[in-house]
């Protein structure tokens, strides 16, 4: 059995990369979603107005991986305080979203969301959206796997 998952944290390079470190997480790609567009495009995305986030799609085990360690990672791998940038990356397409497919993993990212707000953990408030899954469009075939590929030096995340 698998399930779905689908994150944005900033520049989907480096999430992706460490998503597949996960024992449990089958396959994962990159893409684009929860923009207007039909058919976006890297160059589309990056110049802005589309809405679209860059985000990874994790498939997983959770018979090995449950949800609340994907969100647990989630958290970990970026600043989900910053409104549209992680780091030296700067707007709409890198927002913090937890893209949901399940009424249950809904319930359990804002639970984690709020535990995390209330335990203080962050200094300012956590500005991650928690939205439901639409249609991801993957992203050229370039970006797939990126640091694998060209090594962690080519991500600055």
């Amino acid at each position: 059995m698998e399930e779905k998952a689908t994150f944005a944290a900033g520049c989907f390079w480096g999430v992706e990369d460490r998503f597949m470190k996960l024992p449990g997480v089958l396959k994962t790609r990159v893409g684009y979603t929860g923009g207007t567009v039909k058919k976006p495009t890297y160059e589309m995305v990056c110049g802005g107005g589309t809405g679209h986030k860059e985000a990874v799609e994790v498939v997983f085990d959770p018979g090995q991986l449950s949800y609340e360690k994907l969100l647990h990672a989630f958290w970990e791998m970026h600043d989900p305080t910053t409104a549209n940038r992680q780091g030296l990356d700067v707007g709409e397409q890198y927002h913090s979203v937890i893209f949901y497919h399940t009424d249950e993993q809904k319930d359990a990212a804002e639970k984690s969301k709020q535990s995390l707000q209330e335990l203080g953990v962050y200094k300012s408030p956590i500005m991650t959206d928690v939205v439901p899954a639409g249609e991801f469009h993957e992203a050229e075939g370039y970006h797939q796997k990126y640091v694998q590929k060209h090594g962690a030096g080519s991500c600055p995340a």
